[in-house]
Parts: structure tokens; C-alpha cells; sequence
């Protein structure tokens, strides 16, 4: 998506929100110090709206992403140790992509990519699933991909989160709406050259990216201002918790890391970064990086839980704050121009 934030009003309130979040430490992130899976920034001038995030399973410390709307049939192979391209993936068969917003890598090791962006909520009466196996040498390639019709039961929606369960292979879609959204489930098996009906299984908050940790056991689901991990079992969401969600300009994705220790977070934007983000009861033995949650550049000195509020928590707490304040401006323009 390009923005959530749409004519003059919108204009003026996403200059704000972007110079508010600035002053609040959610810059871009930077390459480490050369460890995998740690907080980088994503340096190839192409990707200006990475829109999804998947944890590569066959090339350790590798995040595939793609830009949306209408870039074309490409994925980039990202190195979170330098923040580098390492491979472009061309896709072949699958005509001309609309608005790719979501990317999973599937138990076969095949990627999984969702042309499932409908920002009209019903433009589309059907959207694409494209599916490849992952390379398993990095260099820039054009492959074969197969291509899938989807539709929902319930009539057409905008959507940017798919995910793939890691055992089952089923595919998930959870769409977007600033009502809530719905959790989706596609058939056992995708079929091409038909129609794959998916259907409501789950309510959800606004969602704009997904993913489920490597035992398929929890789906974690992100927004702009944060986000959410559920249990998973059987294909039903079960008890949630909230998740220490950095702050971001545009917050679009989200993955595992492939050891499942990790959340990595990402954004759009020329150089975007990616902030790790420990996941709960994984320990951060690898030492080093950000605190969990915390923008990069950020030192989180005197930052500890149940601590006396002032100069310490400043970062924290402004950027609480921004976030508030940002969205109550955006609904209140929303209304405002719903009601001009």
C-alpha cells in the first residue's frame, strides 16, 4: 500500500506523522555488525515499498521482500548482514502482477507470493497467489512460477497478509479493514487453473502483514501502530498477547526469523529498516542489536520496566505518544472529510 494517509488533509497529516516519528527515533535502521538476523537497513535503491517479509529457510540470515502496487513479477533476496541485494527472482507465467503485498516461504521450501492488495475493497473480483521454489543458489534468475486464482467466500476484500503454515502448508490470508478484518483459510491444497475459494475462519484486527513461527504453533499479525501473537492450533486462532512493535513510518511487514528466536519488523521507504525483536521466552542470547521494541538509535538508558517516568523513558514514551497522537489526527481527518 502507499499510503494510509490519501488527499491534501491526508497529505498534511502523513508530513506530521512522518516529522513527528523522526523526532520520536524511528529512523531507519542500520546494517549491524555483521551477524545475521540482526537490525539492518534494506540499501537497494529498487525497493522503495517493501511491502512483505519472509525468512529465507534454505539461506540463513536472508529476507525475501518485494515492493507493492505495480512494480512488476520481482522478489529481492535481502542479507541482513549488510543490508544488500543478493538476488532478483524475475517471475515468468504470471502475467502482470496489481498489488503484491504479502510473501511466506511454504514447508515444500517453495515461496509463496500474494498479488492480493484491492485498496477499492471490491475492485477486484478475484486476486492471485503465485508460488516458486526457492533458489537454492542467490543470483538474479527468471523462474517458472504457478500462478492461482483466489476468491473469497464472503465477497471481495482488500488484503495484505499471507501466510503459509510451516506443517500444513495451508495457505492464510488475513484481510485489512478499519473495522477489523477477517482470518482466512484457503483450501488443503491450491489447485491451478481453478478457483480457490477461502474462507472466514477468525476475526481480526487491521492487519498489514502476518506470519507463523517456524512450529507453526503462533501467527503473529502487525499493523501500522502494532501488533498481536496468537496461539495457533488446528487452524483456529486461540489466546492473544500484544508484542512490543517498534516504531515505524509506514509499518507493512513482519516475519520470524528462521530459528524462530526472533520477530522481524520492516517498513516502506527508500532504505527501510528491519528491527529485531525477541520473541517471548527465546532468551536474545545472541547478544547485541536494539532492545526489543525499541526504534534503532535508541540506547533505552534507564528504560527498565515499572522505573520512574522522565528523561530516561523519553524515547519510549514520546514515541507512545507520537503514535496516539498521529493516529487521532488521521481518524479525525478521516471523519472530517467523511462528513465535507
Amino acid at each position: 500500500m502507499r499510503s494510509y494517509l490519501t488527499g491534501p488533509a491526508g497529505t498534511r497529516a502523513a508530513a506530521l506523522a512522518a516529522a513527528l516519528l523522526l523526532l520520536a527515533g524511528g529512523g531507519p535502521a542500520v546494517a549491524d555488525d555483521g551477524r545475521a538476523d540482526r537490525d539492518f537497513t534494506i540499501e537497494d535503491p529498487r525497493i522503495t515499498e517493501s511491502s512483505g517479509l519472509a525468512a529465507s529457510r534454505a539461506h540463513p540470515g536472508v529476507y525475501w521482500t518485494h515492493n507493492d502496487s505495480d512494480d512488476g513479477p520481482y522478489v529481492f533476496a535481502v542479507d541482513s548482514r549488510t543490508g544488500k541485494t543478493l538476488a532478483t527472482i524475475t517471475l515468468r507465467g504470471v502475467g502482470e502482477p496489481r498489488d503484491v503485498e504479502g510473501i511466506s516461504v511454504g514447508p515444500d521450501g517453495d515461496l509463496y507470493v500474494g498479488d492480493i492488495g484491492d485498496n477499492l475493497d471490491g475492485t477486484w473480483d478475484h486476486v492471485w497467489i503465485y508460488r516458486f521454489p526457492e533458489p537454492k543458489t542467490l543470483r538474479d534468475a527468471t523462474v517458472n512460477a504457478v500462478q492461482y486464482d483466489v476468491k473469497y467466500a464472503d465477497g471481495a476484500r482488500n488484503a495484505e497478509a499471507l501466510m503459509v503454515h510451516p506443517e500444513t502448508g495451508r495457505v492464510f490470508i488475513a484481510s485489512k479493514n478499519e473495522d477489523g478484518g477477517g482470518l482466512y483459510e484457503g483450501p488443503a491444497k491450491l489447485t491451478a487453473g481453478s478457483t480457490n475459494v477461502f474462507r472466514r475462519v477468525g476475526e481480526v484486527p487491521w492487519v498489514t502483514d502476518g506470519a507463523f513461527s517456524p512450529d507453526g504453533k503462533r501467527l503473529v499479525l502487525r499493523s501500522y501502530f502494532s501488533a498481536r501473537e496468537y496461539a495457533f492450533e488446528n487452524g483456529r486462532l486461540g489466546e492473544d498477547r500484544s508484542i512490543a512493535a517498534p516504531f515505524q513510518r509506514q509499518a507493512e511487514s513482519v516475519t520470524y526469523t528462521a530459528d524462530g528466536s526472533a520477530l522481524m519488523f520492516g517498513s516502506e521507504g527508500v532504505r527501510s529498516g528491519v528491527v529485531r525483536v525477541e520473541a517471548e521466552g527465546a532468551g536474545g542470547g545472541s547478544g547485541g542489536g536494539q532492545e526489543p521494541g525499541k526504534p534503532p538509535g535508541s540506547d533505552g538508558a534507564g528504560d527498565d520496566a515499572g522505573g520512574d517516568e522522565g528523561e530516561g523513558r523519553g524515547g519510549a514514551g514520546l514515541g507512545a505518544a507520537v503514535v496516539v497522537g498521529v493516529a487521532v489526527l488521521w481518524f479525525a481527518l478521516r471523519r472530517k472529510r467523511g462528513q465535507g
